[in-house]
């Protein structure tokens, strides 16, 4: 494992979701495409609690051994119990962008790291190694989702004129 290398990628990650996130207004940010889709807002907030509350602390609960608790997490009940689309676009990307700068100063702080320590969860194992790995990968999936919310609102907002020109999506 490339820990530096990591560390950029979550880095650069962070100010791609930065700007997929700029310029959408209230009611663009809480448009979902669906009844079980996600809102832009939706998915910026998940972020910013995944990133507090799972992969850092999760990662942080691997190195510590497998006497240490692991806790559930509920990521798609938050979605309401937590009101996320009820909540301001840009304040919600300042809340990751924090809480991300705070995971990027904490993993800058490891040392010999044993990347191959393992914990038993209870749907298996996974390394010290697996949980960085997922991390940043986690990233590449919600912003495959952000690209794939721009484009529609794009569409939608283009309407009555129509992107054919741009290439087939």
């Amino acid at each position: 494992m490339n820990l530096e290398s990591q560390i950029a990628q979550l880095t650069a990650q962070a100010q791609v979701i930065r700007g997929l996130t700029d310029g959408i207004s209230p009611a663009q940010a809480a448009w979902k495409p669906g009844p079980d889709a996600w809102s832009v807002v939706e998915v910026v907030n998940h972020l910013y609690d995944e990133e507090r509350e799972d992969f850092r602390a999760h990662f942080d609960t691997i190195l510590a051994g497998p006497d240490a608790p692991w806790w559930p997490i509920d990521p798609q009940g938050w979605v309401k119990q937590r009101a996320y689309n009820q909540r301001d676009l840009a304040e919600s990307v300042e809340d990751f962008l924090r809480e991300r700068e705070l995971s990027l100063v904490w993993l800058r702080g490891l040392t010999a790291t044993n990347w191959d320590i393992a914990y038993p969860t209870p749907w298996g194992s996974i390394t010290a190694g697996d949980m960085l790995a997922a991390w940043t990968a986690h990233d590449l999936l919600h912003i495959r989702q952000l690209v794939e919310l721009r484009w529609q609102i794009t569409v939608a907002a283009a309407a009555p004129y129509l992107v054919i020109y741009a290439g087939k999506w």
